[in-house]
């Protein structure tokens, strides 16, 4: 669990790796007894804030460089979308863009690029995966009783 949700926001790899496959799995164990949500929803919670930490330690690294990395070039348009989001939003963007399937692997590393805090965003993390983590829960829930 913690690392389908890890892969799934991790910068780069969470372009690939859709959401779908851990609401997937999640459901099944859940559905089939195999795990209860008190089991499933904090392993999500640590796979989400572990990625969206390393993100954001990944953009205080990178700095203003991470703009003309390969990875950043092939990515243009996504991240100018995320730049756009982390200007209007600010702190906040923190959560918006971890509900956001597009920017999500995104949102923490151009934080991480802005210089923002370190406190600031572990608290807004704390906050935005508490929230995900939440509506993993009530989508696990809605699926097993729709199959019911």
């Amino acid at each position: 669990m913690p690392i389908l949700a890890f892969l799934e926001a991790c910068p780069g790899v969470g372009l690939l790796v859709s959401g779908v496959i851990l609401l997937t799995v999640s459901t099944v164990l859940y559905a089939e007894q195999i795990a209860t949500l008190a089991q499933i929803l904090p392993l999500a919670f640590i796979g989400a804030f572990t990625s969206d930490h390393l993100g954001f330690y990944l953009g205080r690294w990178f700095g203003p460089k991470f703009h003309h990395t390969p990875f950043a070039m092939k990515r243009i348009d996504k991240i100018q979308k995320g730049e756009a989001f982390i200007a209007k939003y600010g702190t906040l963007s923190v959560a918006g863009g971890r509900l956001i399937t597009a920017v999500r692997s995104l949102v923490p590393m151009m934080v991480g690029v802005s210089s923002a805090s370190r406190i600031k965003f572990t608290v807004a993390d704390i906050l935005a995966c508490t929230i995900w983590t939440t509506g993993l829960g009530l989508l696990i829930i809605g699926l097993d009783n729709l199959f019911s």
